[in-house]
């Protein structure tokens, strides 16, 4: 077992974990050293919580750490292995462009992994260059954020830092790499590289790890193989209904993508919807809609399904048997799902307790948003302030039917009309990293140099439930373009 080593003036208090597991799971791996690097953003609260000191951070010697040019003393870099679906088609993957530093164990005892992305080649690259531009590691700290102030569960950013070289995609464009803080980083398509190229020691030891770190109650269970799949399927059902409820459409929801303990990971060409419709796509690469945004609950089930695959030699020694407890436990999610979605809707129209028609209500009020073609986010905002707009949806008559069934049904409850509107605010954002101002953000700092820009969106966006006045000017709507947005993976 690795020593764990102590650094007080910075704070690092790193384990290696991971390097536990057998080696199968991972390949140490060398630095890549980069030219020049420099600091372009840290998360100073977010060091804080991980017992790091920000002042030291911004060191020569810790700018080295961030750019892949050193480790602290005592730890060693790793590229891990790991399998997936993409697209519904199975390849071997691995960490092409990124390395994991450590563990940090931060003062409250939890553990965190400190893996850098952009830090060039691994035996995982597959041909390519192992490196990350500037722009997509800067989009990815900003959704992260945002992410994490709406109360989703969401890995994050430390610090990024630009390496004084270029990286080449279309164009020439500057090269950073981003330090990601994450609960871990076992997908499911970890498991399934255990299943397919492991063998069922090793799919056993990467299980017992997984439990261990993230669901240890189930070493309390009957069958621990069994509550690891149940933990990781209500985990699933509550994300993935989070995302529904705020609109956000992750984009790429491969296996690969799919963290077992909850967490966003992996925010390539995700964005946030403006107008509500079910079949919003941004992803450039997906042409076919297989990630739109009404899809992701039963894509979530889909990646869900392979998990349980691969653990099916833990379930059971009987085949039938095992197939029979994944098949059941699988069976619960979309109840899971609907069931938090449906109390989040509810607290989004500041309902209390339950009534049988509220499903069909709530819905009722997303099919004339979809046919009036209403902003999303600013839709429930209106309600929630009763500060109608001049848009298609409240100056239709169906609408001010519903308005009524709605205002009947919160008059039935023992709640006042104040605690109702409470919860609406507590429910609705008064913001969303909406996609114009991500893009305004990353062509200042990426093109310009000009971190002001993203600095006072992210202040913005660290509170979205205050709805404060300097918040409004964030809440537009893009203007009407022909042109549909698109996002990019960023690779």
């Amino acid at each position: 077992m690795m020593t764990k080593i102590t650094v007080p003036t910075t704070g690092w208090n790193l384990d290696n974990s991971y390097a536990e597991l057998p080696d199968v799971f991972y390949s140490r791996v060398g630095l890549n050293p980069v030219r020049s690097p420099k600091l372009a953003v840290l998360n100073e609260p977010l060091a804080g919580e991980l017992g790091l000191n920000a002042a030291a951070l911004q060191s020569e010697e810790n700018v080295a750490v961030f750019a892949g040019n050193r480790v602290p003393e005592g730890t060693f870099p790793l590229a891990q292995a790991y399998a997936g679906h993409q697209f519904g088609h199975f390849t071997m993957l691995g960490d092409g462009r990124a390395l994991l530093v450590g563990e940090q164990i931060a003062p409250s005892g939890g553990r965190w992994d400190v893996q850098l992305k952009g830090s060039g080649r691994t035996p995982y690259s597959r041909g390519g260059d192992g490196r990350a531009a500037l722009g997509p590691m800067l989009r990815e700290y900003i959704i992260s954020e945002a992410m994490h102030a709406l109360g989703i569960p969401t890995t994050r950013c430390l610090a990024v830092v630009t390496t004084g070289e270029p990286v080449y995609r279309e164009t020439e464009l500057p090269g950073a790499v981003m330090t990601r803080i994450a609960a871990s980083h076992i997908r499911v398509g970890t498991f399934q590289y255990a299943a397919n190229f492991g063998n069922e020691e090793e799919l056993r030891a990467l299980a017992d790890y997984a439990i261990k770190r993230h669901y240890p109650q189930a070493l309390e269970a009957k069958n621990p193989y069994l509550a690891l799949l149940q933990a990781v399927i209500g985990a699933q059902a509550s994300l993935i209904a989070r995302w529904q409820l705020i609109g956000f459409i992750h984009g790429v929801m491969n296996t690969d993508n799919m963290a077992v303990s909850g967490e966003t990971i992996d925010y390539g060409p995700c964005a946030f919807m403006d107008v509500y419709d079910p079949a919003t796509v941004f992803s450039s690469i997906d042409t076919g809609g297989r990630y739109a945004y009404g899809n992701q609950p039963y894509i979530g089930l889909w990646n869900l399904t392979r998990l349980a695959e691969s653990l099916l030699p833990l379930l059971s020694d009987n085949e039938d048997e095992a197939v029979k407890l994944a098949e059941g436990e699988l069976s619960r999610y979309t109840g899971l799902f609907q069931s938090r979605w449906l109390a989040g809707m509810r607290a989004k129209l500041g309902l209390f307790g339950e009534e049988a028609q509220d499903e069909v209500m709530i819905k009722d009020l997303l099919g004339l948003m979809h046919e009036h073609r209403a902003d999303y986010t600013n839709a429930f905002l209106a309600l929630t302030f009763d500060r109608p707009d001049d848009s298609a949806l409240f100056g239709a008559p169906e609408f001010a039917r519903w308005r009524e069934r709605w205002q009947e049904r919160l008059g039935r409850q023992q709640e006042t009309r104040e605690a109702s509107h409470e919860l609406m605010r507590r429910s609705n954002p008064a913001l969303i990293p909406r996609n114009h101002r991500v893009e305004e953000a990353l062509e200042a700092a990426a093109e310009r140099g000009d971190y002001s820009v993203m600095e006072r969106f992210l202040g913005a966006l660290a509170n979205p439930f205050a709805h404060a006045p300097e918040q409004a000017e964030y809440a537009a709507p893009p203007a009407p373009t022909a042109c549909p947005y698109r996002t990019f993976c960023g690779t």
